[in-house]
Parts: structure tokens; C-alpha cells; sequence
């Protein structure tokens, strides 16, 4: 199936994924049943409701309808549940990279406009261009000569590539055809098929979201050789050559041989989207880092360092410092992910200033378009400062491991410029002995799979963050 052409939104990459075709159905799946009939043609049996489901083939409608709607099934629970892979916009996967805004002609690329000592010339520099003198940064002399004089030469912005491929996040399974006989009589489970199917489905979508919280440390663990086949972590992409000198220099990576604090991080933790702009510049043999300010630095607020005793007791004036320096960076933060224990701690916080946290409901956006309130895919949940604060229970805790007292990390973020490039939505496979081929499975049994695929994007970086290396006293 190709994702160009026709296929412009989520909605559209559904339909093709899942052969429903002009929308017509009440296709998706409750968690206890089936919400449109499955039946066939009026000869074949009474349908559920009236509602068309073109989705039913023709010689084998029932093995169809069999992998393409629990399929959906579980994609439909991935959205509907409240984590991180819930909170975060779904796209179609349309283009493998994006341009993007490096630095403005003069001032730099920091969200303030930075003016300094520098002559405009026609051959500045991009180093020089961030700190442009103040009287040449657009006031010309009339009748101003091109070209001439006075920093009047033309100027462009710098642009720069970042490159995307989708993850293919896939998990099988399979059962003997003596287990799902046996299951069916005596004391036995019933339908095993099911049973797996529903389970391994929950599994699927749980890994998915715990790929989005993945710690950094894991980058860098000495072990982990292929974590770029998984999703990218929100918790890499909201990050900053800062933060990853400053857990280089604690000695939270492991490389096999970095107990003593002196490596090099490997490329794994500094490379994203095909960039390695972030990647910070060792210093005595990687004792200490000097951070390179990039484009994709993030607002990442860790204090000090990550020393063991740089961590710092979370307060609302943290909390509060990050916002601020999100907005005045032009972002709009949307929502904020972090586990349960922050939110507890938050919540007394305010209490014991006699000031009480907020509640709102909020329903997941799909596609940029929230669903109807009151309906069963809305959640209520505690906020701040009017952001949702969603629980994540895979949320890491990013402190020394000297630090017994440490907190879930916050995410803030603008989930207008941070989404999930879908090039298929979940879908489910099975073959084997009760479908007539075991011989595409090679037993005398059956095989199911999960997969989906895709990959997160980001296109605004200063407008996502993170607090992060806080305890709760």
C-alpha cells in the first residue's frame, strides 16, 4: 500500500489500511464487543444493526474481517488509552524528512533576538551573524546605496535537513492446534485464540508506549546495540547538548568501559534525525563537556548537573520557571507527562499553600481534531495552570543513582509541532492449521502478529521540556 497520492490524513490512512472504503461503517471495536454486525448478505444472515461494513471479502469474509478489524482494535485502544502514545498527534508518514529553520538571518537561532559588536558584510559569517551589530540589523540611510554600506547586503536564513524512518514495531506469537482443541473442552479457557490475541494486543500497545519514555541512560548502556529500531524516546528528542554533557560528566552512561567518568558518549545518544548537532565537546578525556548551543537544544531543566548531591527537591516555582520559559519561546504547551508520584507530590504542594489542583477532560487528538465531550474516549484528569497532567507509570526518574528520593521527570509539551508519522496504523496477521496452510507456518498449529509502524517527528524543539533530576524532599 503506498501512503501518496490520496492518502492526506489519518482518516484516509485508516480507510486504506483497514479496506474500508468511503467510511461507511461503524468499524471500530469496543472493549467488550463488537460495535457493527459482522454478519453477511441478507442470505447469509442479519446483520448486527443496518449499518453497511464494507469491509467483508467475498470467498472468506469471516478470516478477513478476522485480521483487518482486530487490527484496528488494538489501534483503537492505543488511542484511547491514557499514556504517552495516546497524547501525542497521529499524522500520515507522507515525506522521509522536513527542512527546517536553523537560524534566522542575523540574531541568531535562540528564541531572543541576540545583537552584539559584528559588522554585516556580504560575506558574514554564520557564527558572526547571531551577534550582528545593533545600528545593522535593518535601519538603512535614505536613498541607501545595495550593497554598499552600513550592513545593507543581502542576508538568508539557514535551513538544514532532518531525516525520518519509520520503526517497524512488530511481536508474534503462536499456539499448537492440540493446545486451542484442548483449551476448547473440560475445564479448558475456551477459545485460547482469543484469549493471546487480546493479551498480546495489550503487550503490543504497551511496549510502544514504553519505547516513547525510554531513558536516555539506555542510549548508552553498553548493551543496547539496536535502540534505533525502536521509536525515538520523547525523552531523547526533549533533550540538549547540555543535559547529555552533564550525564556524561555524572557518569550515568555505561559504554562497557565507563566507570571512572572518562569516554566519549557514543553516537547513539547525541545523533537525531540524522543530525549530531547536540553532540557535546569532551573535555579531559570526558570528565567534563562543553555543550554546543543547537537548534535542537530543547528547554531542559536539570540544575547544576547530575552529580549526587545536584539533584534538587521538585517545587512549584521549577515547575513554574519551565513554563515560562517555554512560552516566551513561543510555544504553547499542551500537555505534561509524568508518573504518579510527581503528580502526588504536586498536589501536595498546593495543598499546603491552600490551593487545590485543577480538573479538566480531555479527550486524545487524532489527527488534530479532538473527539466529542462526554464521549467514551474522554479522560479527567488533573491540570496545571489549565496543561494536563497525564500519568505515565513508564515515566524514568532521572537522577544519580546515589539518589534514593528521586521523582518521575516532567514532560511539557507542544504536541503541535511534536507528532507520531504513521506509515501503518496497527494491524494483525494470522495464518496456520485452522485456516488451511500449515505449511505458512511450517507447525501444526497457528501464528499471529502485531505491527505497526512509525516514527516520532518533532519540528519545533525550543518548545518542548523537560524538568528533570528532582526528588521529593
Amino acid at each position: 500500500m503506498s501512503n501518496t497520492g490520496y492518502i492526506k490524513t489519518m482518516r484516509d490512512l485508516e480507510n486504506a489500511t483497514y479496506g474500508i472504503r468511503g467510511g461507511a461503517g461503524n468499524s471500530l471495536l469496543k472493549a467488550g464487543g463488537i460495535v457493527g454486525g459482522f454478519g453477511g448478505t441478507t442470505a447469509e444472515g442479519i446483520r448486527h444493526d443496518s449499518t453497511t461494513l464494507d469491509m467483508q471479502g467475498t470467498a472468506a469474509a469471516g478470516l478477513d474481517l478476522y485480521g483487518l478489524v482486530y487490527g484496528q482494535k488494538v489501534w483503537s485502544m492505543l488511542n484511547r488509552e491514557v499514556n504517552a502514545f495516546a497524547m501525542i498527534s497521529k499524522r500520515p508518514y507522507t515525506s522521509s524528512g522536513w527542512r527546517i529553520l536553523k537560524s534566522r538571518p542575523l540574531g541568531g537561532s535562540d528564541a531572543k533576538f541576540t545583537t552584539g559588536t559584528q559588522n554585516v558584510t556580504a560575506t558574514i559569517s554564520s557564527a558572526n551573524s547571531k551577534s550582528p551589530r545593533a545600528d545593522q540589523i535593518g535601519g538603512v540611510e535614505e536613498n541607501a546605496k545595495l550593497g554598499a554600506e552600513n550592513g545593507f547586503f543581502p542576508l538568508a536564513p539557514e535551513y538544514t535537513k532532518l531525516f525520518v524512518s519509520p520503526k517497524i514495531i512488530a511481536h508474534m506469537f503462536e499456539f499448537s492446534e492440540l493446545g486451542m482443541e484442548l483449551a476448547a473442552i473440560d475445564d479448558g479457557v475456551g477459545d485460547i485464540r482469543s484469549i493471546v490475541r487480546e493479551d498480546m494486543a495489550k503487550h503490543h500497545a504497551e511496549v510502544q508506549n514504553k519505547m516513547l519514555l525510554m531513558p536516555l541512560t539506555a542510549y548508552d548502556d553498553g548493551t543496547a546495540t539496536d535502540m534505533d529500531r525502536n521509536y525515538t524516546s520523547l525523552m531523547k528528542v526533549v533533550s540538549s547538548s547540555a543535559e547529555l554533557g552533564a550525564l556524561g560528566a555524572a557518569d550515568l552512561f555505561n559504554t562497557g568501559g565507563n566507570d571512572s567518568g572518562a569516554t566519549n558518549l557514543v553516537e547513539g545518544t547525541y545523533r537525531l534525525f540524522g543530525n549530531i548537532d547536540r553532540k557535546p565537546t569532551a573535555v579531559d578525556g570526558g570528565v567534563h563537556y562543553t555543550a554546543n548551543a543547537s537548534f535542537m537544544d530543547a528547554v531542559v531543566h536539570y540544575g547544576a548537573g547530575y552529580g549526587d548531591t545536584q539533584s534538587r527537591p521538585l517545587t512549584l516555582t521549577l515547575l513554574n520557571n519551565l513554563i515560562r520559559d517555554l512560552r516566551l519561546n513561543g510555544a504553547n504547551p499542551k500537555v505534561m507527562l509524568t508518573g504518579y508520584d510527581t503528580i502526588q507530590h504536586i498536589s501536595d504542594l498546593l495543598q499546603s499553600q491552600e490551593r487545590f489542583m485543577d480538573a479538566t477532560e480531555i479527550v486524545p487528538t487524532h489527527n488534530g481534531v479532538k473527539g466529542v465531550k462526554g464521549s467514551e474516549v474522554g479522560f479527567r484528569v488533573a491540570s496545571y495552570y489549565g496543561i494536563p497532567l497525564i500519568p505515565c507509570k513508564d515515566m524514568p526518574s532521572t537522577t544519580h543513582g546515589n539518589v534514593t528520593s528521586g521523582l518521575s521527570d516532567i514532560l511539557v509539551l507542544d504536541t503541535d509541532h511534536l507528532w507520531l508519522s504513521m506509515m501503518k496504523p496497527t494491524q494483525y496477521f494470522e495464518d496456520g492449521i485452522t485456516s488451511g496452510n500449515p505449511f505458512g507456518v511450517g507447525t501444526l498449529g497457528n501464528q499471529g502478529m502485531y505491527r505497526t509502524m512509525g516514527e516520532v517527528c518533532c519540528s519545533f524543539f525550543r518548545g518542548q521540556g523537560k524538568l528533570t533530576n528532582v526528588t521529593s524532599a
